[in-house]
């Protein structure tokens, strides 16, 4: 998704001039902003450190310091077009995925760390739009952040639970997803085991796959029908769909085709709402350039260590010293 951000700019521009202007008003109003660092202010983990620069004689000088953004898969499973993709019968937004995304001051390599969102935390006290705020909740699921408190109270409690500065948030919408999946030309994933899920409606034999959009989502949504049943499972899958669909974007010449060029635009543009610093077409695409080097071989993918929860056998804790170690590393 942060790379197609780079494509949106030049899918206005190979447009052709009289279509440019309304393409890029088009793609620039379909992404929403939250203004993360006003809410909450300067009680927060510091920025990470400034490198050395390149040398002067560089054409194009990479960025000095490495950049952690907090991405949010936030599904609602509400609506009649929901549903049509899968969704159950519950309401409300909620934060089925939650990655933290390292990338190196160079921005040539990228650790992508999953947060389970059955993970027990402390919340902390979050901020509201009407001048309220949150209380405290203590052995909460971590999702329950975005559910209070929206993309504000889920910063804000990943960087307690983590001590790492978040320097931008990305909520990419589940069906939004799903469409952007099908503008690609779909997704291509191997399976190491049968995927028999009646909740999500995905039934996949083990194996190599060609997934559309409604499969790709309901192979991110998935969880009874593979392992123990658990989150845990789930974001194996979902790791796996991320790998899929950068390569997929790697491998496609959408350049060359500035129908499909503008359609994967309108999709990932449609999806997104972002803190104020990329929440503009300029900003996104300044942002995606910055990411020209980073290959899909060059994405690590992990998830937060944990363990069994003592208080719940359905739900995990934060396994230590494991878990601080690896943020550690990313400040």
């Amino acid at each position: 998704m942060l790379r197609i951000a780079g494509l949106t700019l030049a899918a206005a521009l190979v447009l052709g001039t009289a279509t440019a202007g309304y393409a890029y008003w088009h793609l620039n109003h379909n992404i929403k902003g939250v203004d993360i660092d006003s809410a909450l202010g300067d009680d927060r983990p510091a920025h990470a450190v400034i490198t050395p620069s390149p040398s002067a004689s560089t054409a194009a000088p990479l960025p000095a310091t490495s950049l952690n953004i907090l991405v949010l898969g936030s599904d609602s499973r509400s609506g009649k077009a929901d549903k049509e993709l899968g969704g159950g019968d519950s309401s409300g937004a909620r934060s089925d995925t939650a990655m933290v995304v390292h990338l190196d001051a160079g921005r040539t390599r990228a650790t992508v760390v999953s947060i389970p969102r059955d993970t027990l935390v402390t919340r902390p006290s979050c901020p509201l739009p009407d001048g309220g705020s949150t209380a405290v909740a203590y052995g909460s699921m971590f999702n329950s952040a975005f559910s209070v408190g929206g993309p504000v109270c889920a910063v804000k409690t990943v960087e307690s639970i983590t001590g790492v500065r978040m320097d931008h948030f990305v909520e990419i919408d589940f069906s939004g997803f799903a469409k952007l999946v099908d503008a690609l030309g779909g997704v291509d994933v191997t399976t190491t085991q049968d995927i028999d899920d009646d909740k999500s409606h995905l039934h996949l034999a083990a194996g190599a796959h060609h997934l559309d959009g409604k499969q790709a989502l309901a192979l991110a949504r998935t969880r009874h029908g593979i392992g123990d049943g658990s989150d845990l499972g789930r974001i194996g899958l979902q790791q796996l769909l991320v790998q899929a669909l950068l390569e997929r974007i790697s491998g496609t010449h959408l350049l060359t085709d500035p129908a499909r060029l503008y359609q994967v635009a309108d999709a990932a543009t449609k999806s997104l709402t972002t803190d104020t610093g990329l929440d503009s077409l300029t900003e996104l695409t300044g942002f995606g350039k910055s990411l020209k080097g980073l290959g899909a071989d060059r994405v690590k993918t992990v998830m937060m260590p944990v363990v069994t929860a003592p208080s719940d056998p359905n739900r995990v804790i934060a396994k230590e010293p494991d878990a601080g170690n690896l943020w550690a590393s990313l400040r």
